[in-house]
């Protein structure tokens, strides 16, 4: 039988060869938001990895949205044309069908820290912090900064920014961009009760604390061309009590799917650190199916999800129409290889790489086809 994994599937007007998507992942090695030979080297290796869909790392709209100083950016012309740079290169050696787009973000009060490896805690004055802003002025956690309330001027300016980092995200050759709105940064600020505490138009009842995201999409795709596909990632649950629902997530996502939204990545958490999160293999997939089922658009699972046959699982029994792989794409370059041939679908190196295929089939115990 055909792996499911492994079809096609058309969304928001492109076609991806197979169901595998590289999910965005944080590299911190920019400089002031352009990128550099790292990215060069990273996403040309992304682009050789079989994947059919791949989103570079959460790129700033603004500077005081970076996570760190190390954080891509599409804010300037010159971080406008390293990117441009950089992704011609990585088309130049991708895999047949794959599509590249790019995760526009903004990271609001959990901005202004230092790199992971650096400790990941927030700047020091001595370090350069910035200010950082949120819907509230309510600090991620003991010890952090306290974010600068956004005023009705500041939510429009930024509003405008996300459709400005779409414009040049399309003039560098992406095919699409996905909004962030999980994981504690801005938008999922907004979202949330915990972090949204509000009385206007931007808080309050899920309409309003929805508002900045449905905004920033209609503001996108009035900015992009019509084959420019856009979509979303959402943390569909936040683990604490009074915090953003599954539920909310579902109709935030139909809000969405009115505006153009072609598809929503379901992943959960990151607004605040007292969270208890159940985490291993598919843990987060039952979200992906909940809006899936309940919203009607196109989902994509995510989180702890590195065993070729538990993808599969996740796409022939229909819980999500895609599957995004983070860190075992870090640890296996050639994931997808590995997980075509565990599940007998051909797979295609590169040609200069074409001689290690026997010992991918060797070490997943798959006899090369007659």
């Amino acid at each position: 039988m055909p792996s499911a994994l492994f079809s096609p599937i058309d969304v928001g007007g492109l076609s991806f060869p197979n169901r595998i998507a590289v999910a965005p992942m944080c590299q911190y090695s920019a400089a002031d938001g352009s990128a550099t030979d790292w990215h060069l080297q990273h996403w040309m290796n992304l682009a050789m990895s079989g994947a059919g869909m791949i989103t570079v790392e959460a790129t700033a709209v603004e500077r005081r949205g970076r996570i760190t100083y190390g954080d891509l950016g599409l804010y300037c012309d010159e971080n406008e044309a390293t990117v441009q740079r950089t992704l011609a290169a990585a088309r130049r050696v991708a895999a047949p069908g794959a599509r590249f787009g790019v995760q526009l973000a903004h990271a609001g009060r959990k901005a202004s820290t230092q790199r992971p490896w650096e400790g990941g805690g927030p700047l020091s004055a001595e370090q350069d912090a910035w200010q950082t802003v949120a819907p509230s002025a309510l600090p991620f956690a003991p010890g952090w900064h306290v974010p600068e309330a956004l005023d009705e001027a500041g939510i429009e300016r930024l509003i405008g920014r996300f459709a400005e980092a779409a414009r040049r995200a399309e003039r560098a050759g992406f095919e699409f961009a996905e909004i962030h709105g999980a994981h504690g940064y801005l938008i999922h600020e907004f979202l949330s009760p915990l972090s949204n505490h509000r009385t206007d138009r931007w808080g309050g009842s899920l309409e309003n604390r929805m508002r900045l995201i449905v905004e920033i999409a209609r503001a996108i795709r009035a900015a992009v061309s019509p084959s420019f596909m856009v979509g979303a990632r959402l943390s569909a649950t936040e683990w604490v009590d009074g915090g953003f629902t599954p539920e909310e997530s579902v109709a935030v996502s139909k809000a969405l799917k009115a505006e153009g939204v072609a598809y929503i990545d379901a992943s959960t958490a990151g607004n605040t650190p007292d969270a208890k999160i159940p985490v291993g293999p598919l843990y987060q997939v039952e979200f992906a199916e909940k809006i899936k089922r309940e919203a009607g658009i196109v989902t994509r699972a995510v989180g702890m999800i590195d065993d070729p046959k538990l993808a599969e699982s996740i796409i022939a029994d229909g819980r999500a129409d895609m599957v995004a792989v983070a860190r075992a794409l870090l640890a296996d370059p050639r994931w997808p290889w590995r997980a075509a041939s565990v599940l007998g679908e051909p797979f295609h190196a590169v040609v200069q790489y074409e001689r290690s295929a026997s010992l991918i089939r060797k070490w997943t115990g798959v006899p090369r086809a007659s």
